[in-house]
């Protein structure tokens, strides 16, 4: 058996501990949310907001196999209507929340052989997009965060992220909230599709157990970062 942390209950956090769960192993499952229960092996651990710095992570004294940190924010508008505190919100939760939840469980990672960390950037990072000056600035920053970190821990534990698209999640919900603007939506995509919970944490499972693998980010995005859609 081994043993995750996952940072972050959205629908990719919570459909991800629960598969690991399935697979028979222990998973630790940090949120904001408190409507989260513990059943038999996922411990839930309700921690507030990874934004604030005076929220406290969770002391675990196993071993860790995985920290999956899925934290993110959609925060989409011209760029001369942003504040300064709205890139910084964003810097905290994406970047800043990932270097604490890093710094903080290190040392287990460091127990566990062949362990690994598993981030979450997106596909403005590499498409360009406009409206996405503060979301695609705070997701580049962790993608630089995964490059370095997977140097420098090399060998002893590999390091990568993912970059979605647009999925369907509760994140997502005002931008998903009518059918039209889902099909919309996958119509933008090559692959004529949103993605779903289970698109990324097949991803995330190859990321765990491919252990030749460290320093990728890995697009997970239908398409969408390399392929025309014309």
């Amino acid at each position: 058996m081994n043993t995750y942390l996952i940072i972050g209950s959205g629908g990719i956090g919570s459909t991800l501990a629960q598969e690991l769960v399935n697979l028979g192993n222990h998973v630790h499952l940090c949120s904001r949310s408190g409507n989260l229960t513990s059943e038999g092996n996922l411990v839930v651990h309700t921690i507030g907001d990874i934004a604030l710095e005076e929220t406290l992570l969770p002391t675990i004294e196993t071993p860790l196999k995985g920290l999956i940190y899925c934290p993110g924010t959609i925060n989409l508008r011209p760029f001369k209507a942003f504040k300064q505190a709205e890139f910084m919100h964003d810097l905290q939760v994406n970047y800043l929340g990932a270097i604490r939840a890093t710094q903080k469980y290190l040392p287990n990672l460091l127990q566990q052989e062949g362990a690994s960390i598993t981030l979450f950037s997106t596909v403005a990072v590499q498409k360009g997009m406009p409206f996405h000056a503060s979301i695609a600035g705070a997701k580049g920053a962790v993608e630089g965060l995964t490059k370095s970190l997977a140097a420098e821990f090399a060998p002893k534990i590999r390091v990568n992220a993912i970059a979605p698209s647009l999925t369907q999640t509760p994140l997502a919900d005002k931008l998903l909230n009518a059918e039209a603007k889902i099909i919309a939506a996958g119509d933008r995509h090559p692959l004529k599709k949103i993605g779903q919970a289970k698109n990324i944490t097949s991803a995330v499972h190859y990321l765990l157990q491919n252990d030749w693998v460290t320093g990728q980010i890995l697009a997970v995005d239908g398409g969408m970062s390399t392929l025309s859609n014309g």
